[in-house]
């Protein structure tokens, strides 16, 4: 039987860019002999959509029209039971850390999972299982945290494959510990998912995103680049993971 994980990351590689958009240049190129006219406007609209989203102000416009949650509220923070650091991925095999290691938006998260950690004083919980084998997120989270960070971590959610899980893995935990109100550290692109998520579990969630969309645009910011395709990539990942959400509790009656 084939794992549902991986049969979304298949999905994720066609659908999203740059594959998705390349795609659709693709059939374009192979109906211009029977149809050059369609063929003609999808090649051109898969060249012009790929451009589009690598230009890094596109990306974040789309981050902004998912999220625009504020930097952390430290003193609503401090009424909060616990901080929990959603893993975002790490690095497998890393030859200089001689194996496995944290990935860069998992890295990003825990730099100010820690910072959040300092100032209100929270006990944390680290999330992130092993998607693809290999060490599990949450332990590498904590090694980093506890042996780089000087940062303490109480719990380890070490079983989630992706966020729905993380957020039920975690309130089970948070649950046990009698915590209903936490401080959520991810990505501002992830966090109106992740928010939902937890709440969805009965966990009331003071975000604190970071990766937060940044004010004035520089001139680098109009022309096409790598960055701004990752940022692209990741926030249609989001909006597709709500609609994928919204359905589910649609038919679910939930």
């Amino acid at each position: 039987m084939l794992d549902p994980i991986w049969v979304k990351a298949v999905l994720k590689s066609l659908i999203l860019p740059p594959t998705g958009p390349l795609l659709v240049a693709l059939a374009g190129l192979a109906m211009l002999s029977r149809r050059p006219r369609l063929g003609r406007a999808l090649a051109a609209l898969g060249v012009i959509v790929l451009l589009a989203l690598s230009i890094p102000i596109v990306g974040t416009a789309l981050v902004r029209s998912l999220d625009q949650t504020p930097p952390v509220d430290l003193e609503a923070a401090k009424s909060a039971q616990a901080l929990v650091i959603l893993g975002g991925g790490k690095r497998r095999d890393a030859v200089e850390y001689g194996g496995d290691t944290l990935g860069r938006r998992t890295l990003e998260r825990v730099r100010y999972g820690a910072r959040v950690a300092r100032l209100t004083g929270l006990p944390v919980l680290v999330a992130g299982g092993s998607v693809y084998g290999g060490e599990t997120e949450g332990k590498l989270m904590r090694e980093a945290l506890e042996r780089e960070f000087g940062v303490p971590v109480r719990w380890e959610e070490l079983r989630s494959r992706t966020t729905h899980e993380n957020a039920k893995y975690s309130a089970d935990i948070l649950r046990a510990a009698h915590i209903d109100r936490i401080v959520l550290v991810a990505h501002s692109v992830d966090m109106p998912r992740a928010r939902a998520e937890f709440e969805a579990f009965g966990i009331n969630v003071i975000p604190a995103p970071t990766g937060l969309p940044t004010g004035a645009a520089e001139p680098l910011d109009y022309l096409p680049s790598i960055a701004g395709l990752l940022t692209s990539y990741d926030a249609l990942y989001e909006m597709g993971g709500l609609a994928v959400r919204k359905i589910s509790a649609l038919v679910t009656g939930g």
